[in-house]
Protein backbone atom coordinates (compact mmCIF):
# COMPACT_ATOMS: atom_id res chain seq x y z
CA UNK A 1 0.00 0.00 0.00
CA UNK A 2 1.71 3.41 -0.98
CA UNK A 3 -0.90 5.92 -0.61
CA UNK A 4 0.69 8.56 0.58
CA UNK A 5 -2.48 10.08 2.45
CA UNK A 6 -3.26 7.16 4.72
CA UNK A 7 -3.01 7.70 8.27
CA UNK A 8 -0.53 5.36 10.38
CA UNK A 9 1.85 5.97 8.09
CA UNK A 10 5.44 6.00 9.65
CA UNK A 11 8.36 8.55 8.57
CA UNK A 12 10.70 6.06 6.91
CA UNK A 13 9.80 2.91 4.62
CA UNK A 14 8.64 0.04 6.95
CA UNK A 15 11.51 -2.39 5.87
CA UNK A 16 14.05 0.53 7.15
CA UNK A 17 12.28 0.31 10.44
CA UNK A 18 12.38 -3.49 10.54
CA UNK A 19 15.86 -3.53 10.23
CA UNK A 20 16.62 -0.65 12.29
CA UNK A 21 14.32 -2.83 15.20
CA UNK A 22 16.66 -6.02 13.82
CA UNK A 23 20.07 -4.60 15.14
CA UNK A 24 18.26 -3.34 18.57
CA UNK A 25 16.92 -7.31 18.87
CA UNK A 26 20.51 -8.50 17.78
CA UNK A 27 22.02 -5.93 20.54
CA UNK A 28 19.93 -7.44 23.37
CA UNK A 29 20.69 -10.63 22.42
CA UNK A 30 23.74 -10.25 22.83
CA UNK A 31 23.94 -8.81 25.76
CA UNK A 32 22.05 -11.38 26.94
CA UNK A 33 24.69 -14.03 26.15
CA UNK A 34 26.74 -12.76 29.00
CA UNK A 35 25.91 -11.32 32.85
CA UNK A 36 25.76 -7.71 33.72
CA UNK A 37 27.79 -6.21 36.52
CA UNK A 38 24.54 -4.44 37.65
CA UNK A 39 21.57 -3.77 36.73
CA UNK A 40 21.40 -0.12 35.00
CA UNK A 41 19.13 2.80 37.14
CA UNK A 42 16.65 4.95 34.96
CA UNK A 43 18.80 7.54 32.97
CA UNK A 44 17.15 10.93 32.79
CA UNK A 45 15.89 10.48 29.62
CA UNK A 46 13.72 7.53 30.34
CA UNK A 47 12.64 8.81 33.52
CA UNK A 48 11.25 12.00 31.53
CA UNK A 49 10.19 10.17 28.64
CA UNK A 50 7.80 8.13 30.85
CA UNK A 51 6.12 11.20 32.48
CA UNK A 52 4.91 12.41 29.05
CA UNK A 53 1.78 12.75 28.19
CA UNK A 54 0.11 11.22 25.30
CA UNK A 55 1.82 12.49 22.45
CA UNK A 56 -0.69 14.31 19.37
CA UNK A 57 2.42 14.15 16.92
CA UNK A 58 4.47 11.13 16.14
CA UNK A 59 8.13 11.22 16.40
CA UNK A 60 10.80 9.61 14.10
CA UNK A 61 10.33 5.54 14.12
CA UNK A 62 13.99 5.45 14.77
CA UNK A 63 13.53 7.59 17.76
CA UNK A 64 10.82 6.18 19.08
CA UNK A 65 12.14 2.53 18.67
CA UNK A 66 15.45 3.43 20.43
CA UNK A 67 13.45 4.81 23.01
CA UNK A 68 11.75 1.61 23.25
CA UNK A 69 14.76 -0.15 23.73
CA UNK A 70 16.53 2.06 25.85
CA UNK A 71 13.60 1.71 28.71
CA UNK A 72 13.32 -2.19 27.95
CA UNK A 73 17.53 -2.12 28.88
CA UNK A 74 16.88 -0.43 32.01
CA UNK A 75 14.29 -3.16 32.62
CA UNK A 76 14.31 -6.26 34.58
CA UNK A 77 14.81 -8.82 31.73
CA UNK A 78 14.38 -12.40 32.78
CA UNK A 79 16.37 -14.16 29.40
CA UNK A 80 19.69 -12.85 31.12
CA UNK A 81 22.15 -15.45 32.44
CA UNK A 82 21.98 -15.01 36.39
CA UNK A 83 17.97 -13.69 36.74
CA UNK A 84 17.28 -16.18 39.15
CA UNK A 85 14.39 -15.18 40.90
CA UNK A 86 10.85 -16.62 40.64
CA UNK A 87 10.35 -18.94 37.66
CA UNK A 88 11.48 -16.59 35.10
CA UNK A 89 11.47 -17.69 31.44
CA UNK A 90 14.58 -17.40 28.56
CA UNK A 91 13.06 -15.77 25.51
CA UNK A 92 14.20 -18.41 23.47
CA UNK A 93 15.38 -16.39 20.10
CA UNK A 94 13.55 -18.72 17.50
CA UNK A 95 10.39 -18.06 19.47
CA UNK A 96 10.74 -14.17 19.30
CA UNK A 97 11.13 -14.53 15.79
CA UNK A 98 7.69 -16.80 15.93
CA UNK A 99 6.10 -13.93 17.98
CA UNK A 100 6.71 -11.47 14.72
CA UNK A 101 5.62 -13.38 12.33
CA UNK A 102 2.38 -14.41 14.15
CA UNK A 103 1.81 -10.91 14.94
CA UNK A 104 2.77 -9.89 11.74
CA UNK A 105 -0.06 -12.28 10.27
CA UNK A 106 -2.46 -11.60 13.27
CA UNK A 107 -4.25 -14.38 13.06
CA UNK A 108 -7.07 -14.83 15.74
CA UNK A 109 -7.34 -18.65 16.84
CA UNK A 110 -10.64 -18.72 17.81
CA UNK A 111 -11.75 -19.76 15.11
CA UNK A 112 -11.00 -21.70 12.32
CA UNK A 113 -7.52 -20.46 10.76
CA UNK A 114 -6.68 -23.24 8.44
CA UNK A 115 -3.32 -24.20 8.48
CA UNK A 116 -2.72 -22.30 11.59
CA UNK A 117 -5.45 -24.37 13.38
CA UNK A 118 -3.79 -27.33 12.27
CA UNK A 119 -0.16 -26.21 12.98
CA UNK A 120 -1.60 -25.47 16.98
CA UNK A 121 -3.52 -29.03 16.86
CA UNK A 122 0.08 -30.59 16.05
CA UNK A 123 1.72 -28.47 18.60
CA UNK A 124 -0.36 -29.27 21.15
CA UNK A 125 -0.04 -33.14 20.19
CA UNK A 126 3.74 -32.42 20.04
CA UNK A 127 3.90 -31.17 24.16
CA UNK A 128 1.83 -34.57 24.78
CA UNK A 129 4.40 -36.47 22.93
CA UNK A 130 7.66 -34.34 24.73
CA UNK A 131 6.18 -35.05 28.15
CA UNK A 132 4.91 -38.83 27.67
CA UNK A 133 1.26 -37.86 28.17
CA UNK A 134 -1.61 -39.28 25.44
CA UNK A 135 -3.40 -36.03 24.83
CA UNK A 136 -6.01 -36.62 22.62
CA UNK A 137 -6.77 -32.58 23.03
CA UNK A 138 -5.95 -29.41 24.09
CA UNK A 139 -5.38 -25.68 23.87
CA UNK A 140 -2.78 -22.97 24.15
CA UNK A 141 -3.36 -20.53 26.60
CA UNK A 142 -2.05 -17.27 28.27
CA UNK A 143 -0.45 -19.38 31.35
CA UNK A 144 -0.88 -21.30 33.64
CA UNK A 145 -3.90 -19.59 35.74
CA UNK A 146 -5.83 -20.27 32.69
CA UNK A 147 -4.57 -23.39 31.34
CA UNK A 148 -5.07 -24.79 35.40
CA UNK A 149 -8.60 -22.84 35.57
CA UNK A 150 -9.54 -24.44 31.99
CA UNK A 151 -8.99 -27.74 33.18
CA UNK A 152 -10.46 -27.24 36.72
CA UNK A 153 -13.68 -26.11 34.83
CA UNK A 154 -13.67 -29.39 32.60
CA UNK A 155 -13.81 -31.23 36.27
CA UNK A 156 -16.42 -29.16 37.55
CA UNK A 157 -18.75 -30.16 34.26
CA UNK A 158 -17.72 -33.61 34.62
CA UNK A 159 -18.70 -34.04 37.75
CA UNK A 160 -21.43 -31.81 38.49
CA UNK A 161 -23.06 -32.06 34.80
CA UNK A 162 -24.77 -29.20 33.28
CA UNK A 163 -23.22 -27.06 36.26
CA UNK A 164 -21.94 -24.28 33.69
CA UNK A 165 -25.64 -23.67 32.79
CA UNK A 166 -27.43 -24.33 36.47
CA UNK A 167 -24.71 -23.30 38.72
CA UNK A 168 -24.03 -24.65 41.53
CA UNK A 169 -27.36 -23.52 43.74
CA UNK A 170 -27.13 -25.34 46.66
CA UNK A 171 -24.55 -27.95 46.04
CA UNK A 172 -21.39 -28.33 48.09
CA UNK A 173 -18.52 -29.77 46.39
CA UNK A 174 -14.64 -29.68 46.81
CA UNK A 175 -11.18 -29.58 44.93
CA UNK A 176 -8.19 -31.01 46.43
CA UNK A 177 -4.70 -29.87 46.12
CA UNK A 178 -1.48 -30.07 48.41
CA UNK A 179 -0.99 -26.90 51.15
CA UNK A 180 1.72 -25.67 48.50
CA UNK A 181 -0.47 -25.40 45.82
CA UNK A 182 0.02 -22.53 43.11
CA UNK A 183 -2.22 -19.54 43.81
CA UNK A 184 -3.73 -20.12 40.29
CA UNK A 185 -5.69 -23.05 41.82
CA UNK A 186 -7.31 -20.79 44.41
CA UNK A 187 -8.21 -18.28 41.51
CA UNK A 188 -9.61 -20.79 39.85
CA UNK A 189 -12.14 -22.54 42.21
CA UNK A 190 -13.26 -19.14 43.75
CA UNK A 191 -13.90 -17.91 39.44
CA UNK A 192 -15.70 -21.58 39.06
CA UNK A 193 -17.89 -21.00 42.10
CA UNK A 194 -16.45 -23.87 43.97
CA UNK A 195 -14.89 -21.19 46.60
CA UNK A 196 -11.79 -21.19 48.53
CA UNK A 197 -13.20 -22.38 51.82
CA UNK A 198 -14.00 -25.61 49.12
CA UNK A 199 -10.49 -25.94 48.73
CA UNK A 200 -8.65 -29.25 50.73
CA UNK A 201 -5.22 -28.29 51.82
CA UNK A 202 -3.82 -31.84 51.75
CA UNK A 203 -0.56 -31.56 54.54
CA UNK A 204 2.80 -32.39 52.99
CA UNK A 205 5.63 -34.69 53.99
CA UNK A 206 9.02 -33.78 55.00
CA UNK A 207 10.00 -33.39 51.05
CA UNK A 208 7.03 -31.22 50.66
CA UNK A 209 5.11 -33.43 48.72
CA UNK A 210 1.27 -34.16 49.42
CA UNK A 211 0.88 -36.57 51.93
CA UNK A 212 -1.73 -39.60 49.48
CA UNK A 213 -2.93 -40.93 52.84
CA UNK A 214 -4.14 -38.02 53.92
CA UNK A 215 -5.61 -37.07 50.95
CA UNK A 216 -7.41 -40.38 50.65
CA UNK A 217 -8.84 -40.10 54.36
CA UNK A 218 -10.16 -35.81 53.30
CA UNK A 219 -12.11 -37.19 50.13
CA UNK A 220 -13.72 -40.08 52.39
CA UNK A 221 -14.86 -37.79 54.93
CA UNK A 222 -16.36 -35.58 52.59
CA UNK A 223 -17.95 -37.98 51.06
CA UNK A 224 -19.72 -38.94 53.52
CA UNK A 225 -20.63 -35.49 54.68
CA UNK A 226 -22.55 -35.13 51.40
CA UNK A 227 -19.63 -33.22 49.56
CA UNK A 228 -19.05 -33.73 45.89
CA UNK A 229 -15.30 -34.18 45.15
CA UNK A 230 -14.76 -32.36 41.71
CA UNK A 231 -11.09 -32.90 41.25
CA UNK A 232 -7.85 -33.60 42.99
CA UNK A 233 -4.74 -31.30 41.66
CA UNK A 234 -0.95 -32.73 42.25
CA UNK A 235 1.56 -30.56 41.26
CA UNK A 236 4.26 -31.28 39.24
CA UNK A 237 6.85 -29.00 40.61
CA UNK A 238 5.75 -26.18 43.49
CA UNK A 239 6.69 -23.05 42.99
CA UNK A 240 7.99 -22.71 46.16
CA UNK A 241 10.72 -25.76 46.48
CA UNK A 242 10.12 -27.56 42.91
CA UNK A 243 8.63 -30.63 44.93
CA UNK A 244 7.04 -33.28 42.83
CA UNK A 245 4.34 -34.87 45.01
CA UNK A 246 3.44 -38.84 44.21
CA UNK A 247 1.74 -38.99 40.79
CA UNK A 248 0.79 -42.53 40.89
CA UNK A 249 -0.40 -43.09 44.21
CA UNK A 250 -2.84 -40.25 44.12
CA UNK A 251 -4.06 -41.26 40.59
CA UNK A 252 -4.83 -44.50 42.32
CA UNK A 253 -6.94 -42.73 44.88
CA UNK A 254 -8.69 -40.77 42.61
CA UNK A 255 -9.15 -44.01 40.16
CA UNK A 256 -10.89 -45.89 42.48
CA UNK A 257 -13.46 -42.91 43.43
CA UNK A 258 -13.85 -41.76 40.38
CA UNK A 259 -12.10 -38.54 40.72
CA UNK A 260 -10.72 -36.10 37.88
CA UNK A 261 -7.38 -36.20 38.17
CA UNK A 262 -5.30 -32.72 37.09
CA UNK A 263 -1.79 -32.62 37.13
CA UNK A 264 -0.65 -29.05 37.14
CA UNK A 265 2.91 -29.09 35.55
CA UNK A 266 3.30 -25.22 34.32
CA UNK A 267 7.30 -25.29 35.77
CA UNK A 268 8.38 -29.13 35.93
CA UNK A 269 6.57 -31.47 33.86
CA UNK A 270 8.96 -30.60 31.16
CA UNK A 271 11.50 -32.70 33.28
CA UNK A 272 9.43 -35.44 32.53
CA UNK A 273 11.33 -35.68 29.02
CA UNK A 274 14.64 -35.86 31.23
CA UNK A 275 13.88 -37.46 34.52
CA UNK A 276 10.57 -39.81 33.51
CA UNK A 277 11.10 -41.53 36.82
CA UNK A 278 10.05 -38.68 39.02
CA UNK A 279 6.72 -38.27 37.13
CA UNK A 280 5.43 -41.88 36.92
CA UNK A 281 1.59 -41.94 36.35
CA UNK A 282 1.00 -38.66 34.84
CA UNK A 283 -0.39 -40.08 31.78
CA UNK A 284 -3.08 -41.47 34.00
CA UNK A 285 -4.05 -37.95 34.35
CA UNK A 286 -7.69 -36.13 33.07
CA UNK A 287 -5.73 -33.37 32.20
CA UNK A 288 -2.12 -31.75 32.57
CA UNK A 289 -0.92 -28.36 32.03
CA UNK A 290 2.45 -27.10 30.89
CA UNK A 291 4.38 -23.45 30.71
CA UNK A 292 6.06 -23.82 27.64
CA UNK A 293 6.98 -20.12 28.74
CA UNK A 294 8.96 -21.21 31.51
CA UNK A 295 10.92 -24.68 31.19
CA UNK A 296 10.26 -24.96 27.51
CA UNK A 297 12.56 -21.68 26.87
CA UNK A 298 10.23 -19.55 24.53
CA UNK A 299 9.03 -16.18 25.91
CA UNK A 300 5.71 -15.39 27.60
CA UNK A 301 2.80 -15.84 27.15
CA UNK A 302 2.57 -19.75 25.98
CA UNK A 303 0.74 -22.52 27.91
CA UNK A 304 -0.69 -25.59 26.86
CA UNK A 305 -3.25 -27.41 29.05
CA UNK A 306 -3.76 -31.08 27.60
CA UNK A 307 -6.81 -33.84 28.09
CA UNK A 308 -7.05 -37.81 27.98
CA UNK A 309 -10.68 -36.76 27.18
CA UNK A 310 -11.36 -35.76 23.12
CA UNK A 311 -14.73 -34.23 24.35
CA UNK A 312 -13.59 -33.02 27.88
CA UNK A 313 -13.37 -29.71 26.95
CA UNK A 314 -15.81 -28.70 24.57
CA UNK A 315 -18.28 -30.04 27.05
CA UNK A 316 -17.12 -27.48 29.67
CA UNK A 317 -17.19 -24.25 27.16
CA UNK A 318 -18.81 -24.96 23.31
CA UNK A 319 -21.52 -22.56 22.62
CA UNK A 320 -23.88 -22.52 19.12
CA UNK A 321 -23.89 -18.89 18.44
CA UNK A 322 -25.40 -16.79 15.23
CA UNK A 323 -22.06 -15.21 14.85
CA UNK A 324 -19.94 -17.74 15.07
CA UNK A 325 -21.58 -20.80 13.18
CA UNK A 326 -20.30 -24.38 13.20
CA UNK A 327 -19.69 -25.85 9.60
CA UNK A 328 -19.21 -29.73 9.28
CA UNK A 329 -20.05 -30.25 13.03
CA UNK A 330 -16.71 -29.26 13.74
CA UNK A 331 -15.97 -27.19 16.76
CA UNK A 332 -14.15 -24.17 16.74
CA UNK A 333 -11.12 -23.47 19.81
CA UNK A 334 -13.55 -20.83 21.37
CA UNK A 335 -15.45 -24.12 21.74
CA UNK A 336 -12.64 -25.36 24.17
CA UNK A 337 -10.99 -22.98 25.54
CA UNK A 338 -11.63 -19.44 27.64
CA UNK A 339 -11.05 -16.55 25.07
CA UNK A 340 -12.55 -15.82 22.09
CA UNK A 341 -9.37 -13.37 20.94
CA UNK A 342 -6.55 -16.17 20.77
CA UNK A 343 -3.38 -14.95 19.63
CA UNK A 344 -1.18 -18.00 17.24
CA UNK A 345 0.81 -18.85 20.36
CA UNK A 346 1.54 -22.22 19.17
CA UNK A 347 3.53 -20.92 16.57
CA UNK A 348 6.60 -20.41 18.87
CA UNK A 349 7.18 -23.63 20.21
CA UNK A 350 6.27 -25.33 16.97
CA UNK A 351 8.95 -23.35 15.44
CA UNK A 352 10.96 -24.31 18.48
CA UNK A 353 10.78 -27.71 18.20
CA UNK A 354 11.43 -27.64 14.27
CA UNK A 355 14.81 -25.56 14.92
CA UNK A 356 15.75 -26.72 17.71
CA UNK A 357 14.23 -30.96 17.98
CA UNK A 358 13.36 -32.30 21.20
CA UNK A 359 16.83 -33.81 21.91
CA UNK A 360 18.19 -30.26 22.42
CA UNK A 361 15.25 -29.36 24.87
CA UNK A 362 15.78 -32.47 26.58
CA UNK A 363 19.68 -31.33 26.97
CA UNK A 364 19.14 -28.31 28.26
CA UNK A 365 16.72 -29.24 30.89
CA UNK A 366 19.38 -32.04 32.08
CA UNK A 367 21.91 -28.98 32.76
CA UNK A 368 19.36 -27.03 34.65
CA UNK A 369 18.86 -29.93 36.90
CA UNK A 370 22.41 -30.18 37.04
CA UNK A 371 22.91 -27.11 37.98
CA UNK A 372 20.41 -27.06 41.22
CA UNK A 373 22.31 -30.43 42.28
CA UNK A 374 25.73 -28.25 42.05
CA UNK A 375 24.12 -25.22 43.63
CA UNK A 376 22.62 -27.47 46.43
CA UNK A 377 26.00 -29.53 46.64
CA UNK A 378 28.34 -26.54 47.44
CA UNK A 379 26.52 -24.62 49.67
CA UNK A 380 25.62 -27.86 51.74
CA UNK A 381 29.92 -28.06 52.27
CA UNK A 382 29.85 -24.58 53.73
CA UNK A 383 29.36 -23.61 57.13
CA UNK A 384 27.77 -20.52 56.03
CA UNK A 385 24.98 -21.84 54.32
CA UNK A 386 22.08 -23.68 55.38
CA UNK A 387 20.28 -26.00 52.65
CA UNK A 388 17.65 -28.58 52.59
CA UNK A 389 18.88 -32.36 53.55
CA UNK A 390 17.64 -33.83 50.53
CA UNK A 391 18.64 -32.95 47.59
CA UNK A 392 16.56 -30.51 44.74
CA UNK A 393 13.81 -32.47 43.06
CA UNK A 394 14.13 -30.07 40.01
CA UNK A 395 15.64 -26.96 39.80
CA UNK A 396 14.69 -24.90 42.97
CA UNK A 397 17.31 -25.02 45.42
CA UNK A 398 16.17 -23.02 48.95
CA UNK A 399 19.09 -21.80 50.57
CA UNK A 400 19.90 -19.33 53.59
CA UNK A 401 22.98 -17.26 54.78
CA UNK A 402 23.86 -18.64 58.26
CA UNK A 403 26.76 -16.10 59.46
CA UNK A 404 27.82 -16.57 63.23
CA UNK A 405 26.13 -14.41 65.54
CA UNK A 406 23.46 -13.39 63.63
CA UNK A 407 20.40 -13.75 66.28
CA UNK A 408 17.34 -13.17 63.28
CA UNK A 409 18.22 -15.17 60.78
CA UNK A 410 15.33 -14.40 58.81
CA UNK A 411 15.83 -10.36 58.92
CA UNK A 412 19.20 -11.20 57.94
CA UNK A 413 17.95 -13.56 54.85
CA UNK A 414 14.88 -11.34 53.93
CA UNK A 415 17.59 -8.19 54.06
CA UNK A 416 20.07 -10.17 51.80
CA UNK A 417 17.74 -10.86 49.36
CA UNK A 418 16.72 -7.03 49.09
CA UNK A 419 20.85 -6.37 48.90
CA UNK A 420 21.18 -8.97 46.34
CA UNK A 421 18.55 -7.12 44.15
CA UNK A 422 19.81 -3.59 44.58
CA UNK A 423 23.58 -4.73 43.87
CA UNK A 424 22.29 -6.40 40.22
CA UNK A 425 25.26 -8.96 39.87
CA UNK A 426 22.32 -11.93 40.68
CA UNK A 427 18.75 -11.61 40.58
CA UNK A 428 16.79 -13.70 43.24
CA UNK A 429 14.30 -13.58 45.62
CA UNK A 430 13.44 -14.76 48.78
CA UNK A 431 10.82 -16.97 49.68
CA UNK A 432 8.87 -17.96 53.20
CA UNK A 433 9.43 -21.41 53.37
CA UNK A 434 7.89 -23.56 56.90
CA UNK A 435 7.34 -19.60 58.31
CA UNK A 436 11.20 -19.05 57.50
CA UNK A 437 12.71 -17.05 54.78
CA UNK A 438 14.69 -18.30 52.62
CA UNK A 439 16.81 -17.09 49.28
CA UNK A 440 14.99 -19.19 46.63
CA UNK A 441 17.29 -19.35 42.82
CA UNK A 442 15.35 -21.22 40.31
CA UNK A 443 17.08 -22.63 37.15
CA UNK A 444 15.15 -22.81 33.95
CA UNK A 445 17.27 -20.92 31.43
CA UNK A 446 19.66 -21.95 28.92
CA UNK A 447 22.05 -19.75 29.00
CA UNK A 448 23.19 -19.78 32.22
CA UNK A 449 26.39 -21.93 33.14
CA UNK A 450 27.91 -23.25 36.22
CA UNK A 451 30.42 -19.97 36.66
CA UNK A 452 26.89 -18.27 37.20
CA UNK A 453 25.47 -20.78 39.70
CA UNK A 454 28.32 -20.20 41.69
CA UNK A 455 28.31 -16.49 41.73
CA UNK A 456 25.00 -16.96 43.60
CA UNK A 457 27.39 -18.09 46.54
CA UNK A 458 30.00 -15.63 46.30
CA UNK A 459 27.59 -12.64 46.02
CA UNK A 460 24.90 -13.88 48.79
CA UNK A 461 28.25 -14.81 51.04
CA UNK A 462 29.70 -10.85 50.30
CA UNK A 463 26.82 -9.29 50.89
CA UNK A 464 25.76 -11.45 53.51
CA UNK A 465 29.17 -10.44 55.19
CA UNK A 466 28.65 -7.15 55.11
CA UNK A 467 25.23 -7.40 56.21
CA UNK A 468 26.54 -9.12 59.69
CA UNK A 469 29.13 -7.45 60.26
CA UNK A 470 26.81 -4.00 60.15
CA UNK A 471 28.03 -2.29 57.51
CA UNK A 472 25.54 -3.19 54.66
Amino acid sequence: MTDPDRPLRLDAPREEALEHAAKLVAEAWRSFDRPRPEEPPLDERVRKLLQTALPSEPVSVHEALDDAFRALDESIAQPRPRYFAFIGSSGLEIGALADLLASTYDMNLAVDARAATVLEQQAVRWVGEFIGYPATNGAFTSGGTISNMTALAAAREWALPKSRATGLGGLSAAVYASAEVHYSITRAVELLGIGSDQLRDIPIDDEHRMRPDLLAETIDRDVADGITPVAVVATAGTTLTGAVDPIAPIADICERRGIWFHVDGAYGLPAASVVPERFVGVERADSVSVDAHKWLYVPKACSVVLVREQDALSEAFAHEEGYLPHQRHELHAADITLEYSRPFRALKLWLAFRAHGAGQFREAIARNLAEAQLLHRTASARADFQTFDAPPHLSIVPLRHTPPDVEDLDAHNQALADAIQADGRVYLASALIEEQVWLRPCFVNYRTTDDDVLAILDVAAELGERLAAGSG
